[in-house]
């Protein structure tokens, strides 16, 4: 039996001169379809939890988690705010330089095999770890950090060039 005729499909459906000006204008791929499900399902999971699962899992794999962030500047400073849940104070390192801080931690958490009986573990353990590229030059000896309940917050004031290189709003006359 030979497979249908995209052709005799399409005739069915429109005129002999609407398929003709289909044909000429796209091409069949089989494909399309899964290729755009794909897409549609990436950006549905990249909504739902910020990364998509390729990039989670290549995270766990590594033994890294990355902590999502919020990244703002103002005149004076650059502030960055990052989600570490059940991370305490003192397990928090902070490296500044210049134009970069780098962050990271790691939870420690208690091994219940042989104490009990686990049925369902779903929290994670491990270290975080997050480099982040600064918009402007800071001064490293000033900054300040807190953490308070699971989000730390950094402030980064900038140095005088970096203030003088602010951009300003010029009125259009």
């Amino acid at each position: 039996m030979r497979p249908e005729d995209p052709t005799a499909d399409a005739l069915r459906y429109y005129g002999p001169k609407e398929v003709r000006q289909m044909s000429s204008l796209m091409r069949w791929d089989p494909f399309e379809g899964l290729v755009q499900l794909q897409r549609d399902m990436d950006r549905l999971f990249n909504s739902l939890f910020g990364r998509s699962m390729a990039q989670r899992e290549s995270e766990e794999e590594d033994g890294v988690r990355i902590p999502p962030i919020d990244l703002a500047e103002t005149e004076q400073e650059v502030i960055v705010k990052a989600e570490l849940p059940g991370v305490a104070k003192d397990q928090v390192e902070l490296e500044v330089m210049p134009e970069r801080l780098r962050l990271s931690a790691e939870i420690k958490r208690e091994d219940e095999r042989g104490k009990a009986t686990v049925h369902c573990q779903e929290r994670a353990g491990g270290r975080f770890e997050r480099s982040i590229s600064l918009p402007a030059e800071v001064i490293t000896d000033q900054v300040k950090a807190s953490l308070e309940n699971g989000i730390l917050e950094v402030h980064l004031p900038k140095t005088d060039r970096a203030r003088a290189a602010t951009p300003k709003k010029v009125t259009v006359e």
